[in-house]
């Protein structure tokens, strides 16, 4: 075959080819039964989700397998699908079932028995259409989570954009999304969901990966947590999916830089609205059936150190636990002074064992657990005399003052000195408890047990007072606001009438009230 010859055929045989694609392309409509693959396609997505399916169009169809006389389909695109998620108040979710076969309808035609449902098929199943890709692209998915009451917890997952390939029992996918409020960024590689059987797709296993960050979670807490106090802060993080797709579990560290918690506190001075900075927030954390898991979770501030086992669990409200507290070295000021502004405010480094468990929407009322304390020296600051810290301590003094029958008034301008205060104590539905607070200084010691409300204020406490020149017991009883003192009978007030003394420290009470 000489060259022109050569270059005849060649031209010849690609013409035919063409002309053969574009017979072919004018042919599809008469020779696929478009609506027929439609229906199809939408009669397999409802067995396979339990869910009734439709489709606007089928746009693409594979042609080379075409012209060979077989349907293939080559992506299918949900071009900006909407899926809403919703949780009941008992942890049900209305996906529950989503993957069940509907049961066969009975009957069929006369003398024929009623065909199997096929999970993931349904009838013909095994002669069904090969898939090439399943694109989702701009889609939105909501989650709607009811609580106790009128309750209600809300999250958008927008831009979704998911790639699903495979077939058979396995698939693969990857994608990324935002969650809103919040803009928080998800990343999915490595996805790998495994069907089962005659079992749900929300049974499916999953396995995958997912990062996650944020310039700063303050919208997204809101939601969850509430507006006030404001937690906010950058996040960034990688998680390991696991579980299934009705229950996904994920695990892997998380970092926050830095973690804020601002709060307006009518109490502080100008600005009223404060904010206490944890530079660094580093989890381990655990995501299962409702529960975020911390093991551990470390925090810094100033020149100390936080560690803990963080369970927050969802549903029915968020309930916080805090199990093997450990606090080292804490600053005190930058806590109760600089950011709470408490009246009994006290500064020195805090040492804290033990644990604590509470209820987000009412934390002060709900606060439990046991623990132990000591505050390294330091100074009561705080313009009030409240609480276990501030007016006892302060009390102490006044009584050793009475005793030589004059209360200097020099000693309440100037912050009160203390060597050391240690106790253990039992917090029980926002009432702590402790038989052992012992305020030390040069000049005496305080010993101080019984009650004290933290949301309320209610005080009932015994305070015994060592000095140098013996000793003296008092009740303190009432409120922080509004505090009633009575010296015990027999103490050692010889040189001082009893009734003087009890006036002389309710007067000094009244001062710090003010």
């Amino acid at each position: 075959m000489n060259l022109a010859r050569w270059a005849k055929w060649a031209i010849g045989v690609v013409g035919a080819l063409v002309l053969l694609i574009v017979v072919a392309l004018i042919a599809v409509p008469y020779l696929v039964d478009t609506p027929r693959i439609q229906a199809y396609i939408a009669s397999n997505a409802t067995q396979t989700l339990g869910r009734p399916v439709k489709f606007s169009s089928v746009s693409l169809l594979q042609l080379l397998p075409l012209l060979t006389g077989r349907v293939e389909l080559g992506d299918i695109v949900l071009d900006k699908p909407t899926v809403t998620v919703v949780q009941a108040a008992d942890g049900r979710l209305n996906i529950s079932t989503l993957g069940t076969t509907p049961p066969p309808k009975a009957g069929g035609e006369p003398g024929k028995p009623a065909e199997p449902s096929r999970p993931g098929g349904g009838p013909g199943a095994a002669g069904a259409v090969p898939i090439s890709r399943v694109l989702v692209e701009d889609g939105l998915l909501t989650y709607v989570a009811h609580g106790k009451g009128d309750a209600l917890t809300q999250y958008r997952i927008e831009g979704l954009n998911v790639t699903v390939t495979g077939a058979g029992t396995q698939l693969e996918f990857k994608g990324d999304a935002k969650v809103q409020p919040g803009a928080l960024s998800l990343k999915l590689s490595d996805g790998i969901v495994a069907l089962s059987g005659t079992r749900p797709l929300t049974d499916a296993s999953l396995r995958g990966k997912v990062g996650i960050e944020a310039k700063d979670i303050k919208d997204l807490t809101a939601v969850a947590a509430g507006p006030s106090p404001a937690l906010g802060g950058g996040i960034k993080g990688t998680l390991a999916l696991g579980g299934t797709l009705g229950a996904p579990t994920a695990a892997g560290d998380v970092q926050l830089s830095p973690l804020t918690v601002t709060q307006t506190n009518p109490q502080c001075p100008e600005p009223k609205r404060r904010t206490l900075t944890l530079p660094t927030v580093k989890l381990n954390v655990g995501w299962q059936e409702q529960r975020l898991i911390a093991h551990p979770l470390n925090a810094a501030l100033g020149d100390g150190t936080v560690t803990t086992q963080l369970t927050v669990t969802l549903g029915r409200g968020i309930h916080v636990q805090l199990a093997d507290l450990g606090i080292k070295a804490l600053p005190l000021e930058k806590v109760l002074v600089d950011y709470l502004c408490q009246g009994y405010a006290i500064t020195g480094p805090l040492d804290l064992t033990g644990t604590l468990a509470f209820d987000v929407s009412d934390m002060l009322n709900t606060l439990s657990g046991p623990g132990q304390m000591k505050v390294g020296r330091g100074k009561v600051v705080g313009p009030q005399a409240l609480a276990l810290i501030g007016s006892v301590v302060r009390v102490g003094s006044a009584i050793s003052s009475l005793l030589s029958a004059d209360l200097p008034t020099r000693m309440f301008d100037a912050p009160l000195e203390f060597d050391s205060i240690t106790g253990t104590y039992q917090i029980t539905n926002g009432v702590a408890t402790t038989k052992d607070l012992l305020y030390t200084s040069r000049a005496m010691k305080v010993l101080i047990a019984g009650d004290y409300g933290l949301a309320n204020g209610r005080l009932n406490l015994d305070m015994t007072v060592n000095h140098g020149r013996g000793e003296v017991k008092a009740k303190i009883t009432g409120t922080t606001s509004s505090p009633s003192v009575r010296v015990a009978p027999g103490t050692l007030l010889r040189d001082v009438d009893p009734g003087k003394a009890e006036k002389g420290i309710q007067d000094l009470l009244k001062r710090f009230g003010k």
